[in-house]
């Protein structure tokens, strides 16, 4: 019966989905390397849409999986899901709690200072229809972010009124996990994800869309998660690598990096 109800979950009659990257899976959870661009699950600004990470695991490993946290669509990285409501639960106990330690890596606009932390709270985001796609509601919390500037980047290409383009490299760990808490938090500190259409700078977009056609994208990946698991209580760190299309153009920067 289930593996029936799983056949039809299949996101194309014609097209078989790549797919994920596992990075570990037992009994109890399942964590992948999720690629850009994918939905972890449909959303009510999405019902029509038929691949996401929960489809696709599911045809994967044959088993119903309940998402436990979240990565937005154009983000790539670490993703646990779970393979019971009861061990969701724990573990979006340990996100709730900010138990977890979450990595990311992302690219920002200019040059970001070499350490930093961003003290700077923000309300909830609900997906709303119409021109702006998020609608901020309620009181505002508490949301902390700290970084480290890896690399910077000079090219010699025009941007809106500058003669050049800055770029950083980051290492970012947010202490909570508020929706689009890095990359908020990084347009206000005037230093927005490269990629980012929702708080990132037009100028920059179109340039870099332009001479990175291939391969641009939001610049944002979870690159490692350590938590307990929710069974076994052991300590798990889990890394994931970062995408082809970012390591293409960390790799076309290379030459820039002041």
């Amino acid at each position: 019966m289930l593996e029936a109800t799983v056949n039809r979950l299949s996101t194309s009659p014609n097209i078989e989905p790549e797919p994920l990257s596992i990075l570990f899976q037992d009994d109890h959870i399942v964590v992948v390397n999720k690629p850009s661009g994918l939905l972890v699950h449909r959303t009510n600004l999405a019902k029509d849409e038929e691949d996401a990470v929960v489809q696709r695991l599911r045809d994967q490993t044959g088993q119903w999986v309940f998402p436990v946290h979240r990565l937005d669509r154009g983000t790539s990285g670490v993703l646990v899901m779970a393979f019971t409501p009861e061990v969701a639960r724990r573990l979006s106990a340990q996100f709730s709690a900010s138990e977890t330690q979450k990595t990311y890596h992302c690219l920002v606009r200019g040059f970001c200072d070499e350490v930093g932390v961003i003290h700077y709270p923000l309300a909830k985001l609900n997906e709303q229809k119409g021109r702006s796609r998020f609608k901020i509601e309620g009181t505002e919390k508490e949301a902390e972010t700290h970084f480290k500037c890896l690399a910077q980047y000079q090219l010699p290409i025009p941007v809106s009124r500058y003669d050049a383009m800055r770029l950083s490299w980051v290492e970012v760990t947010p202490k909570q996990g508020r929706k689009h808490q890095i990359r908020r938090h990084f347009k206000h500190q005037l230093h927005p994800l490269v990629g980012d259409s929702c708080y990132g700078c037009r100028h920059i977009n179109k340039v870099t869309k332009d001479i990175w056609p291939e391969d641009f994208r939001l610049m944002l990946h979870a690159s490692s998660l350590r938590f307990s698991h929710p069974i076994t209580g052991q300590t798990m760190t889990i890394k994931a690598e970062l995408s082809d299309e970012i390591l293409n153009v960390l790799n076309k920067l290379l030459p820039y990096q002041v």
